[in-house]
């Protein structure tokens, strides 16, 4: 995994209308915490952090003014309901070598069986436990001729090397329903006019 460096601009100004004013020049008002330290307030880059967390589990090194560099990860991102746009972002400060729990996406590959079944995703997103430097971006499962009625269990999915699963192992995270039949259209013509 690549670090993404950005530079960070320490905030002395709170509340709303310091918000707002930050949103304007391009800036999101962002909260770094961790470590049993006190929130460090900063400001970073709009379009650089956009870009940035577009990759899931980023980690973010930050060049903060009249200090260090510190690494991150995004705890939590606020958007605009509307336009997408970064609104807030808590960071979760970490160090090389720590072990950290993060939620990774499943992205499932392959053609179930023949006969129109559906791919149930239960889970969105697993939680391993990796290194903070080697986070992983995603896991991928294949569903390659499953039929109707299976299932693939959180223990069944190979984790990328270095992480090890939080999740509860026999959590579904993956199951194939089978297809609805459609009832023939004169039985429902039937149906509709015994009703009225």
């Amino acid at each position: 995994m690549s670090e993404v460096k950005l530079a960070a601009a320490v905030r002395t100004e709170f509340g709303k209308g310091a918000s707002r004013q930050l949103r304007r020049d391009s800036l999101v008002p962002t909260v770094l915490y961790g470590h049993g330290t006190d929130p460090v307030h900063i400001a970073l880059p709009a379009h650089e952090l956009g870009l940035a967390l577009r990759t899931p589990n980023v980690l973010l090194s930050l060049d903060i003014e009249g200090g260090a560099t510190e690494l991150a990860i995004p705890k939590a991102v606020q958007r605009d309901a509307i336009k997408g746009s970064l609104v807030h972002v808590d960071l979760i400060l970490v160090k090389r070598g720590e072990k950290v729990t993060v939620e990774i996406p499943v992205q499932a590959e392959g053609e179930l069986a023949a006969g129109g079944n559906l791919l149930e995703h239960v889970l969105n997103t697993l939680s391993v436990e990796a290194e903070a430097t080697h986070l992983p971006e995603a896991v991928t499962v294949s569903v390659e001729g499953l039929e109707a009625g299976a299932s693939v269990l959180a223990k069944d999915i190979t984790l990328p090397k270095g992480s090890t699963l939080v999740t509860d192992a026999d959590a579904v995270v993956l199951q194939v329903l089978a297809a609805q039949a459609e009832e023939p259209a004169a039985e429902a013509e039937a149906t509709e006019g015994a009703e009225a």
